[in-house]
């Protein structure tokens, strides 16, 4: 046998085997098939912990929504009983606060002076600008002191020392015109004012605690009857008292948050 048929033979006999044995020369496809298996379940791996962790993101999100928003379920229920309790404050203000025997001396003290009012389903007490000032002026006079000393000892009787009052002040319809008058109250503004800050300080002048006090002024723009003729123009200048419950809250003055 040639040496070339005995080579033949013998490749013939190697590939012959190889096919028998499953030896390849490329790639295993099994082995092929495992790794693209291993991928696809890396790829879905990943995307899993993907949605997990964008699930725990927006989980935490809503987790946080809903406190903000129970929060501001607390706070519009806290508001809600603020306005309540203002609402019944308010009410319980056009009520007279003072009991009947300080109402009875308020009355008798409205007898005793007929410019003096006191309105006894409210406990509003109304001084007519007239007993207390001349035309233009904050000045008092010195006539209205002993009606002021007479107030202010009913206001520091013990069963009223729990009690605000309320200064305020009203003018007529008139504009000052007077050089003099309008340098020190150029309007009915400034004269309002200034008149509820005199009665203010002598009624603690008066033993009066000024933490109790506050003052107001209207101008004109407050009066109990058109301002048609001089008579109704007197009603009008006037300076109100308004005797506050412990709890009522007027213009800002919060007894929950003010410190006296």
């Amino acid at each position: 046998m040639s040496s070339l048929k005995r080579v033949a033979i013998s490749v013939c006999t190697l590939t012959g085997m190889a096919l028998l044995t499953g030896c390849h020369c490329g790639p295993n496809p099994f082995v092929r098939q495992a790794q693209l298996q291993a991928r696809n379940q890396w790829q879905q791996n990943q995307s899993l912990a993907m949605e997990n962790s964008n699930l725990h993101q927006q989980t935490a999100q809503m987790s946080s929504e809903l406190q903000t928003a129970n929060q501001r379920l607390a706070n519009m229920n806290s508001e809600r009983d603020q306005l309540h309790n203002r609402y019944v404050s308010l009410l319980n203000q056009s009520k007279n606060p003072l009991g009947n025997d300080l109402t009875q001396k308020f009355q008798e003290l409205a007898r005793l002076y007929p410019e003096f009012e006191f309105d006894p389903e409210t406990g509003v007490s109304k001084f007519h600008s007239d007993i207390l000032f001349d035309s233009g002026s904050d000045r008092l006079k010195s006539n209205s002191s002993k009606l002021l000393n007479d107030f202010a000892r009913l206001i520091n009787d013990p069963a009223a020392s729990q009690f605000h009052i309320l200064v305020v002040g009203h003018t007529d319809d008139k504009a000052i015109k007077q050089s003099a008058t309008k340098q020190k109250h150029p309007t009915n503004w400034h004269l309002s004012t200034n008149r509820a800050n005199s009665v203010v300080m002598a009624l603690s002048d008066a033993g009066v605690k000024e933490t109790r006090m506050g003052s107001a002024g209207y101008s004109m723009f407050q009066p109990v009857e058109p301002n048609m003729d001089d008579n109704s123009r007197l009603r009008n200048r006037r300076v109100e008292i308004y005797v506050l419950a412990p709890e009522a809250a007027v213009a800002g003055w919060d007894p929950e948050t003010s410190i006296n």
